[in-house]
């Protein structure tokens, strides 16, 4: 399955791995910003246009809310495209043979 949004950028990569849990927006930002280290740290406008980009294309859904904010979560789809991006990625690591980060996988 081809789409225009693959390969999939940092930031979509992040916000579909956070939201493999049920978020809101900032709770999303905050999760992002722990699971890259420190190195990503989205400004609410980039995160809600790509929250609404995912929404658009089944790939996350809003599965409440609280208070006025939407919770999202990943869907089937969404976790189809995260495994199918992380093969690309694994298959593009082994191509690094014996470089330290093959050893690290």
């Amino acid at each position: 399955m081809k789409h225009k949004l693959l390969p999939l950028s940092e930031t979509m990569h992040y916000i579909l791995l956070a939201l493999r849990e049920p978020l809101h927006g900032y709770a999303a930002m905050q999760k992002i910003e722990k699971l890259s280290n420190g190195t990503v740290i989205l400004a609410a406008g980039t995160l809600y246009g790509a929250l609404d980009n995912l929404n658009k294309h089944g790939w996350i859904e809003s599965v409440g809310e609280s208070g006025r904010k939407k919770i999202y979560k990943i869907t089937s789809e969404g976790s189809a495209v995260l495994e199918m991006e992380q093969k690309r990625l694994l298959h593009i690591l082994s191509l690094y043979e014996g470089s330290e980060i093959n050893e690290e996988i």
